[in-house]
């Protein structure tokens, strides 16, 4: 099993978090990106947590329905604006090299009815390539429906490109387009759709070398920013909720010096 290694670089990665929206990049003067991993909304509206014990008190269904029942984890889950996204989120990326095995590459976190949506607004701005990836976890989260169908136990991603392909790094070794879904206990969960670092490490380590400049736009609890810095890579990151924002600066940033902005 790949297991990226924590590098401690001499020159300490640079590591910011934005308390604002992805469309005001400008003010930044970010970098461009090597990579730009982003995890947009699952619209799934007022059925968040539809097949989660957490619909109920304490996950238990004798105790009647919790105040998570029949709500949306953000309001953005219902009127997220992908073809804005799409249209920032382009912009990001380093501009296409003359050199083989250099372009940059997006991945985005979406669910599996998504996928589709994300291929074709992807080629719509300028990502004229894509492929699936595949995530496989040794159980389901859909507890409540366990007893009704099969449940789903994989996540799901779409690795982007423009033209050319993007850096590979592979060791040698041939990458499946489907990866275990690893996660670390250790590191303290601060967002509902929050994805585990050693998966985020794993990504980052096969599209981008150390130096290079990972971003996130939907930062959220701030793992892909904290996964990035462990590997030696640049980390910039949007987050417009001021909870989030303020979870990850105090408990998933707090190794590295970011500023407050």
């Amino acid at each position: 099993m790949f297991e990226p290694e924590v590098i401690y670089p001499e020159k300490q990665p640079k590591v910011e978090l934005y308390h604002d929206n992805l469309q005001n990049y400008k003010r930044y003067n970010i970098p461009p990106a090597q990579l730009v991993i982003a995890d947009i909304p699952y619209n799934i509206g007022k059925n968040a947590y539809g097949s989660s014990l957490e619909w109920y008190v304490d996950g238990d269904r004798t105790k009647g329905e919790s105040n998570k029942a029949g709500k949306s984890f953000f309001n953005t889950d219902e009127n997220f604006n992908i073809a804005e996204f799409f249209h920032f989120a382009n912009k990001l990326i380093k501009k296409e090299p003359k050199e083989k095995g250099k372009a940059g590459a997006m991945i985005v976190f979406c669910s599996f009815q998504q996928m589709q949506m994300v291929t074709e607004y992807g080629k719509k701005h300028g990502f004229n390539n894509s492929y699936p990836l595949i995530f496989t976890k040794k159980s389901s989260s859909q507890v409540l429906k366990a007893n009704m169908k099969i449940v789903g136990a994989c996540e799901y991603a779409v690795v982007l490109y423009r033209d050319k392909l993007p850096k590979f790094n592979n060791d040698g070794q041939m990458v499946l387009n489907h990866m275990p879904w690893i996660v670390d206990n250790t590191v303290p969960k601060i967002h509902p759709t929050q994805k585990p670092i050693p998966v985020l490490k794993r990504l980052i380590s096969i599209f981008t070398d150390p130096g290079d400049v990972v971003i996130d736009p939907c930062a959220g609890s701030g793992s892909t920013l904290k996964a990035a810095a462990e590997l030696g890579r640049n980390a910039y990151g949007f987050e417009v909720y001021k909870e989030f924002y303020d979870k990850a600066q105090t408990q998933m940033l707090t190794n590295f010096e970011t500023s407050l902005f």
